[in-house]
């Protein structure tokens, strides 16, 4: 079992990635993904995935093209994309060019007992997304990549793919709301819609 996938912690990693977000709608997957979300900032255009494992990816290529005006990215772990990897395919045919899927990548399935993932014996996510189409590809082991694909998501020339190689230390939870009605509802007054 690999000891050390990668060094970054990851919840330094997601509030880097969310700095200065301003109108950036974000889906988060299962599990630590979403207390990540919550840690880096409670938001109204967070959108928290509570046992969707494998769905982040395509609920996010959902909201892409139902809000096309607005960046969308979706922030998920290895695990989770892992259940979904025929989602890859569906973005990179759709292309919607205002969606970033980033994924969290420590090797393990965090939620499960942190046994070792098939990334963590050697498969690599961004590969599976190149070969899938994504024209934008980005592997992460520090900080500043981080800041620079945060400037890549507002670009609107996507669908932009990102593997951050993160540790796989324990971090608490930090849990954000879990009623999917309250969940649902603000999101859709976030977007303009009424909610009745």
């Amino acid at each position: 079992m690999q000891k050390n996938f990668g060094s970054l912690d990851r919840r330094e990693a997601v509030k880097m990635l969310l700095a200065d977000r301003g109108d950036l709608l974000v889906i988060s997957g299962l599990g630590s993904s979403s207390y990540d979300l919550f840690d880096a900032g409670e938001n109204a255009g967070n959108f928290y995935l509570w046992g969707a494992m494998g769905g982040a990816a395509m609920v996010g290529l959902g909201l892409a093209l139902a809000q096309p005006k607005r960046p969308v990215a979706v922030v998920t772990g290895d695990g989770e994309q892992l259940m979904g990897l025929g989602s890859l395919l569906t973005v990179a045919a759709k292309k919607p060019g205002n969606l970033s899927i980033v994924v969290l990548d420590n090797g393990h399935f965090g939620e499960t007992g942190m046994q070792q993932s098939h990334s963590g014996l050697g498969a690599r996510l961004e590969v599976i997304a190149g070969g899938a189409g994504f024209h934008s590809v980005t592997e992460i082991g520090d900080l500043e990549s981080i800041a620079a694909f945060r400037r890549k998501m507002r670009n609107f020339d996507g669908p932009h793919f990102a593997r951050i190689h993160i540790s796989s230390d324990h971090v608490p939870r930090a849990l954000p709301p879990r009623d999917g009605v309250f969940l649902k509802n603000r999101f859709r007054e976030h977007l303009g819609f009424a909610v009745t």
